[in-house]
């Protein structure tokens, strides 16, 4: 059983670790590994500081995903923002994104975002997956995007739009 609450300055420490594990993996982010813990403790004291849209998935007191919007900050953007999440693997299809993203979206609603917007790798088909099960489209694909490991990956752009026809 895993609990989603929205982050606090004590998660920073297992939020880096969970984000080091899945960018090692190098298939499912940008990074190939986390930066270093004062990173992570000064990004969260601003999210929070800041009401921004992040929640952490817990098992017991383990860090097992997380999922944030961010918005952008220039002058004409800031209706819209920048989901980043990501789920430890064994807990990968059990529910763990998909209540992330639900929470997630519904706070950065409430906060006034209407438009979210996201990248993955067209190779991500679970990830694409739950996001279109939420309501986003698929509004580009950048082709040959990343190349890691000598293998090309596609990075699909998509967005949800709240509130909007």
């Amino acid at each position: 059983m895993f609990n989603v609450v929205p982050i606090r300055a004590e998660h920073a420490a297992g939020f880096r670790e969970a984000v080091d594990v899945i960018a090692r993996e190098r298939i499912h982010l940008g990074q190939t590994e986390a930066r270093s813990l004062l990173w992570f403790n000064e990004f969260v004291a601003n999210n929070i500081k800041n009401n921004y849209a992040e929640f952490v998935a817990l098992d017991g007191d383990r860090l097992i995903g997380w999922c944030d919007v961010l918005p952008h900050p220039l002058p004409g953007f800031g209706h819209g923002g920048t989901l980043g999440m990501g789920v430890l693997e064994p807990w990968r299809g059990r529910g763990v994104g998909d209540a992330l993203l639900a929470a997630t979206i519904e706070r950065a609603t409430t906060s006034g975002i209407t438009r979210v917007e996201l990248e993955v790798y067209a190779r991500n088909a679970a990830a694409i997956a739950l996001y279109r099960k939420h309501g986003f489209v698929e509004e580009g694909v950048k082709r040959k995007a990343r190349f890691l490991d000598g293998r090309y990956d596609d990075v699909v752009m998509m967005a949800l739009l709240i509130g909007m026809q």
